[in-house]
């Protein structure tokens, strides 16, 4: 896993100047060792995800001509960098990202990162209790305010993440799962069956062996990092002949494997993705795409609330009310005589 930065590992020799309380000791310890502890939790992708919301942030501190060159916390861990971070430094980033053009859900992300590393950095007795609690009061925006404020500009997306789903017809996953009977075609008609007929999410293909699949149970056992949790779903009928075809192809453990035989990278599966999805004219397609098709085609077809959450693997029934939104005729209920 990627430590952001890793400069805690096992075991630091802390100094103590002077005699101290246990108390005041423990405090010490606790702020050295908070951001090891924090990044031993989180997932890889969330540590990556994170360390480029701080680049980010400290291109705008260079911009804002901030006295200390934070840029180097990266390498160094040094949490004395961070002693000039102010509640107005950490709003004006928000603002300047606006004005950049960055979309709101992205401008929300990068904020909730800084104010996490402010955390760390109030805990290792950097930043002193009133700016931290002042940092803690600034905000990002509402769904409804960032409505507002997309109207008012003339740029809200900046960068290759879009907008909204591409959207996938029947049709469309029709063709995604019809490739040709040679070795590329059979892996690539396993893959989109898997994407398309079960919701796994790039990063849990990505970790599939081999001995996961049962063709005899007609099963497929994953498991789901965002949430922790070890899944078994049943094969569809074009999953269970997709991977009949494709399993004698496979050499080594892994069910899609990489460069010298580890496991495939999410990248490349985006990539791959893409470009079975321009085949058939569908531009930006991605993995999440096909997530976003399984999960509303299996609202239309009725599948309840509460189905699809344990289906997708979802902790709350957030994601799969709004696809039940999305999906729902509104008057449908409505009695008019």
């Amino acid at each position: 896993m990627e430590m952001l930065p890793a400069t805690l590992h096992n075991a630091e020799i802390i100094e103590v100047n002077g005699p101290q309380s246990i108390g005041e000791l423990a405090n010490l310890i606790a702020g050295k060792t908070a951001h090891t502890n924090y990044s031993a939790t989180k997932a890889e992708n969330t540590l990556r995800r994170q360390k480029a919301d701080l680049k980010l942030f400290f291109q705008f501190l260079e911009v804002a001509h901030y006295e200390q060159p934070i840029h180097t916390f990266l390498v160094t861990g040094e949490w004395a960098l961070w002693s000039g971070i102010t509640h107005g430094l950490v709003e004006a980033f928000v603002h300047w990202q606006e004005q950049q053009g960055y979309s709101i859900g992205s401008i929300n992300v990068r904020l909730a990162t800084v104010k996490t590393y402010c955390t760390l950095a109030h805990k290792a007795g950097v930043i002193e209790q009133t700016a931290y609690a002042s940092i803690r009061l600034v905000k990002g925006f509402s769904h409804k305010e960032g409505v507002h404020l997309n109207k008012k500009r003339e740029v809200t997306r900046v960068g290759e993440k879009k907008e909204s789903a591409t959207s996938v017809s029947v049709a469309h996953a029709a063709m995604l799962k019809s490739q040709p009977d040679d070795k590329q075609g059979r892996r690539d008609r396993a893959m989109m069956c898997l994407l398309l007929d079960h919701g796994l999410r790039c990063g849990e293909l990505t970790g599939l062996l081999v001995e996961n699949i049962d063709l005899q149970a007609g099963t497929v056992t994953f498991y789901r990092e965002k949430v922790d949790m070890v899944q078994t779903h049943n094969l569809t009928p074009d999953t269970l002949k997709a991977l009949m075809a494709y399993l004698p192809d496979v050499q080594g453990p892994y069910l899609f494997g990489g460069y010298k035989g580890k496991a495939i990278t999410t990248r490349a599966i985006n990539k791959r993705v893409g470009e079975l999805g321009k085949a058939i004219g569908l531009e930006t397609l991605s993995p999440h795409d096909l997530r976003h098709y399984w999960a509303t085609v299996a609202m239309r077809n009725g599948t309840d609330v509460k189905s699809l959450q344990v289906a997708g693997g979802w902790k709350s029934p957030y994601m799969p009310l709004r696809y039940a939104e999305a999906t729902s005729i509104a008057n449908q209920g409505v009695k008019l005589s």
